[in-house]
């Protein structure tokens, strides 16, 4: 677990991020803002971040600037952001991996005292989807079955360390079994080896394993989000099934540099809530199974701060390392 007086400095560090006084000078924003993205153009975090930056445009009067710099599981992106200067004009749209990456790599140059939250905006809901031979059909026998053969089992990710990882093994502490874990290099050869049965299982964002869902080259068994999912009326959650606190999705969000002035943080979090509810972006959302979410400055901090401690626990729990 994260050590507690750690916890409640972080929590102290945000806090006075928010409390401190406006110094912005002049109108902002008076030029584009950049907004980074930790991940390769055309990917699903990136076209989120896209779209959204359009329509927060609108409502700041200035145009974001969406710059890439993949790698290092967004670390790159991350670092980039904390050593930028707190105008207001550098912005992270940050993913899951900034609450994930604290306990897989111990030797950053950043940590969550780096950034002032802003908010958060959305959330790609996962689901735990089998190859269509494995002898199960609901969660209650996959949990036995797995129990039951979990050495002679493997399950897929997107990379180790991604949420696509922690997620299954979250679940698998839950089962109580250990099963060999194989990363790839994104969700497409991860699920192309899932439907062609070289690997078991994988909890996976549903955006990608939607077509092969609806193809029946996968069986889904369940989704991780709150509430069952418009793609998936008839697939249960989790939760339903009994299965507390595991609740898991790809969730995204904004922030900027640690001493960016109060009244810079809540104007863009002003733009960024107004682009969520615009009724044409969220269609857009929709169309990419993507959830918007939304919220304060505050209520974002506690959040991440939550996460922490949640996958903190997970890695250690797991025995998972990065270096």
């Amino acid at each position: 677990m994260i050590d507690r007086r750690t916890f409640a400095f972080g929590t102290a560090g945000l806090g006075l991020s928010l409390a401190a006084p406006a110094v912005a000078q002049g109108a902002y924003p008076t030029r584009p803002v950049r907004m980074v993205v930790g991940f390769a153009a055309g990917g699903p975090t990136d076209i989120v971040a896209r779209q959204l930056a359009q329509y927060m445009a609108e409502h700041l009067g200035q145009s974001i600037v969406i710059e890439n710099r993949g790698g290092a599981n967004s670390n790159i992106a991350a670092q980039e952001i904390a050593t930028s200067a707190p105008d207001g004009y550098n912005l992270f749209y940050n993913t899951s991996a900034i609450a994930i990456s604290p306990a897989l790599y111990p030797r950053l140059n950043y940590d969550v005292k780096s950034f002032v939250p802003i908010g958060l905006t959305a959330t790609v809901p996962m689901v735990l989807e089998v190859h269509p031979q494995m002898p199960v059909n609901n969660v209650k026998e996959f949990m036995d079955y797995v129990k039951a053969n979990a050495d002679k089992l493997s399950y897929a990710s997107t990379g180790n360390g991604s949420i696509t990882h922690l997620g299954s093994a979250l679940l698998l502490g839950r089962i109580g079994a250990k099963v060999t874990h194989v990363p790839y290099r994104g969700s497409a050869p991860a699920l192309v080896d899932l439907a062609g049965g070289r690997v078991h299982f994988m909890t996976d964002t549903i955006n990608s394993s939607l077509p092969f869902i609806r193809d029946g080259r996968l069986k889904p068994l369940a989704v991780t989000s709150a509430k069952r999912l418009d793609a998936l009326p008839n697939i249960p959650t989790l939760t339903e099934l009994g299965l507390q606190d595991l609740e898991i999705g790809a969730w995204q969000g904004i922030v900027g540099p640690a001493g960016t002035p109060r009244d810079v943080v809540q104007k863009v979090n002003g733009a960024m809530m107004k682009a969520l509810q615009n009724p044409e972006f969220l269609s857009r959302l929709a169309d990419q199974q993507t959830t918007p979410l939304g919220s304060t400055p505050e209520a974002y901090g506690q959040y991440i701060l939550a996460e922490l401690a949640r996958w903190d626990k997970v890695v250690k729990d797991n025995g998972i390392t990065m270096g």
